[in-house]
């Protein structure tokens, strides 16, 4: 009796496909990871440095002082900023041109908020699990004339999930990244708002500290595209092969060279699908008065309750 062959589609192609991306992120992955931990070390010793800066120049009994006066005399008591942005700098000696020695200032401008590029790579597997595409950006490759419909709507729903975007009807109760990095670290400070009013003086050693705890966020973001650049590479290749090849065997005989666990179960995935999404108790979930559930999210369900029905 002879087998019948799997003959592949476009949504079988795509099961595949993912099973190789997964195969190479796990790969790399481990570079990014480090980089976040490093990042978070990093952060906790800088929170320590820069009170300590901060307090130096700006007393904590000053800051009482014209907090008192405030209270006293509204507005014209004084200014003071709950702030998580910092200018430091140093002098230094420059030669210009001519030969001439002048002093200048060194400056490192210290955040303890969350930029987008770094909140895409530090919150990666995160927004993958939720069906969200993190790589929008880098899949563009600089090239703004390749943003299409997809592009802007990646873009909306990262920000969203994010805390970048808000809407009014949101559950307030849910703490977004964003708003959960604001309120992670701030100092009172005298003056206003505008950060680069302030510039506190550190010594050399200090403001190379804060360049390397600058450093260490930039290495997050740095990891994210180097891990992109590396798993895509190897998906433009794969994806190409996959076009040419009309049955799962051939697949399967790849996925074996390569090391990628691929099996015929993975292929009636897709169709078992819809029964795992749209069982009572997912459906029941489905039906409540939430946010709406992408492709992606939807699948993701699924595939947890398949995995879970398969250990029972």
């Amino acid at each position: 009796m002879t087998t019948k062959k799997i003959t592949l589609n476009s949504d079988k192609r795509k099961v595949i496909a993912d099973q190789f991306q997964s195969f190479y992120e796990d790969k790399v992955k481990d570079k990014l990871i480090q980089a976040k931990e490093q990042y978070d070390l990093m952060r906790e010793k800088a929170k320590v440095a820069i009170e300590k800066v901060v307090r130096f120049h700006q007393p904590q009994e000053d800051v009482d002082t014209i907090r008192s006066m405030i209270q006293k005399y509204s507005s014209s008591g004084g200014e003071l900023y709950h702030d998580n942005c910092f200018n430091i700098q140093t002098p230094i000696t420059k030669v210009d041109d001519e030969g001439k020695e002048y002093i200048s200032q060194d400056e490192v401008h210290v955040r303890f908020d969350m930029g987008r590029n770094f909140a895409r790579a530090y919150y990666r597997d995160e927004l993958k699990a939720k069906g969200l595409n993190p790589d929008f950006h880098l899949s563009i490759d600089n090239d703004y004339s390749k943003r299409n419909p997809k592009y802007y709507n990646d873009e909306s729903a990262v920000n969203t999930y994010l805390g970048f975007s808000n809407s009014s009807n949101e559950d307030k109760s849910i703490t977004k990244p964003v708003a959960k990095w604001e309120s992670d670290f701030k100092l009172w400070v005298v003056g206003t708002s505008y950060c680069r009013s302030r510039q506190f003086k550190v010594d050399e050693t200090t403001l190379e500290f804060f360049k390397m705890y600058n450093q260490s966020a930039d290495n997050v973001i740095k990891e994210h595209e180097q891990m992109y650049s590396y798993v895509e590479g190897k998906m433009k290749t794969l994806r190409l092969g996959l076009k040419s090849y009309r049955h799962f065997d051939q697949a399967k005989a790849l996925a074996d060279k390569v090391g990628v666990v691929l099996n015929e179960t993975m292929m009636n995935e897709s169709s078992s699908l819809a029964l795992s999404i749209y069982s009572p108790d997912n459906l029941a979930s489905l039906l409540e008065d939430k946010e709406v559930l992408t492709r992606e999210q939807k699948i993701a369900i699924a595939r947890q309750q398949m995995a879970e029905n398969s250990l029972n």
